[in-house]
């Protein structure tokens, strides 16, 4: 033991001995972290929603159009600024906004006329950027909320021009039957009566007619998904530090491969092996002082996110480290797997780098999975570091308990335990 504890303590003394490396290699992870952290929404508190760039293209101004146009200006989730049609949708191809609505001529008239079925709908044109396609859902529901509200709000007002030209209309549209006809004028009548005993809004706030447009039949309350006592929920950069901390570890373990095999074509390994060390002690002093190396910088870089961007355990303190111990000795083992497989120090960096991009790439640490399709969220879970991504997720701002840090725990010691077999079975000891 004493031999096997000196090989460990050797890598740990050649590894914090190049502060150049070392430096690199916990700035990195921080800088990129903070980076898809503040990208993916910061830590989330009080922070306002980024307002979505769309052009308002309205060639016949009209007093509903520009009610829609104000409310819509006014809409925390729209920056809406008028533009011409050309303008609009050259503006929209170039990336500069997401979206661009054009309203048709005459737009009041037929919407209002729409509303009771007494003309066909008229077309909005929106313009789109093509990779924005949740945007665009956005958008549509927003224009759809306020643009409801505002027709129903001047088709309602017995006193208004369109009301006129509306109750006109139907009265001598020979497309209708005379008994929808008769029920339409009975139904206007009803409103204007009624609309009469509330000469303003504000005698009667909480009329439906009251001059303020149909209003929802229900109200939303916005609470977070979150355990109890976890405080607030998603944070943009307990996930990014997870994710860029999962990345930069797995990188150790291929600068673990590359040193190995490095070390076998300068023959180090015959003069350890000359000694009375067993392949097992050689390789096993190698994954504990890599799993020690990853912990510590593991440990160092969560250590920045929790002291800088407010990252948070707020689930179990001892899920959190187990699992930061587990990933460690995946990671070590990950290495000595590489090395074990690996031909040269040149081939093997470019492969096991590519590998190690694929794993954190489906594993999460970019973007959170639940933006993945559901097969592939599916197929990522056969991977070690969607555990590892969504174990830290869940101890941090999840606020989950230790009894979610238990599957991944196993998980990942299983695959370290298969990884150091594989390493232990397959590794050469000559240059080939």
């Amino acid at each position: 033991m004493n031999a096997f504890f000196a090989l460990v303590h050797k890598d740990l003394l050649q590894y914090l001995g190049n502060r150049r490396a070392l430096l690199i290699g916990l700035l990195a992870p921080i800088l990129i972290a903070a980076f898809f952290g503040s990208l993916f929404g910061g830590s989330g508190a009080n922070s306002a929603p980024s307002r979505v760039p769309v052009g308002w293209v309205d060639p016949d101004p009209s007093p509903l159009s520009r009610r829609v146009a104000l409310v819509l200006a006014q809409d925390p989730h729209i920056q809406l600024e008028p533009l011409s049609e050309a303008d609009a949708r050259k503006r929209v191809q170039e990336g500069k906004l997401r979206a661009a609505l054009v309203l048709p001529p005459d737009f009041e008239s037929h919407t209002v006329r729409a509303l009771f079925g007494a003309a066909a709908p008229p077309q909005i044109t929106c313009y789109s950027d093509p990779s924005q396609g949740a945007t665009l859902a956005l958008v549509k529901g927003v224009l759809t909320q306020h643009l409801m509200a505002e027709v129903s709000r001047v088709a309602l007002d017995t006193q208004s021009a369109s009301w006129l030209r509306l109750r006109d209309a139907l009265s001598r549209d020979p497309r209708m039957a005379a008994e929808d006809r008769t029920d339409w004028q009975r139904l206007m009548d009803s409103a204007a009566q009624l609309q009469a005993r509330h000469t303003a809004a504000s005698a009667a706030p909480n009329s439906v007619l009251g001059g303020g447009g149909l209003r929802p039949p229900f109200s939303l309350q916005d609470r977070e998904a979150v355990a109890d006592g976890a405080g607030r929920g998603y944070n943009g950069y307990a996930h990014a530090f997870a994710g860029m901390g999962v990345q930069f570890i797995l990188m150790l373990g291929v600068d673990l491969a590359v040193g190995l095999l490095l070390m076998r074509r300068q023959d180090l390994w015959k003069r350890l092996r000359a000694a009375p060390l067993s392949r097992g002690l050689l390789l096993g002093s190698r994954l504990l002082s890599t799993a020690l190396i990853a912990l510590g910088t593991f440990v160092v870089i969560m250590a920045v996110g929790i002291a800088v961007f407010g990252v948070r355990i707020q689930g179990s303190g001892l899920g959190f480290g187990l699992i930061l111990v587990a990933f460690s000795l995946l990671t070590a083992s990950f290495g000595l797997m590489v090395a074990a497989l690996g031909r040269s120090p040149e081939a093997t960096r470019g492969l096991a780098i590519l590998a190690t991009l694929l794993l954190v790439m489906l594993g999460g640490a970019w973007v959170p999975s639940v933006v993945f399709p559901d097969w592939m969220q599916t197929v990522t879970l056969l991977t070690p570091t969607r555990w590892a991504v969504d174990g830290l997720d869940a101890m941090t701002w999840r606020g989950q308990g230790l009894d979610a840090a238990w599957p991944v725990v196993g998980v990942l010691l299983g695959f370290s335990t298969l990884m150091a077999v594989v390493a232990w079975w397959r590794f050469d000891w000559e240059e080939a």
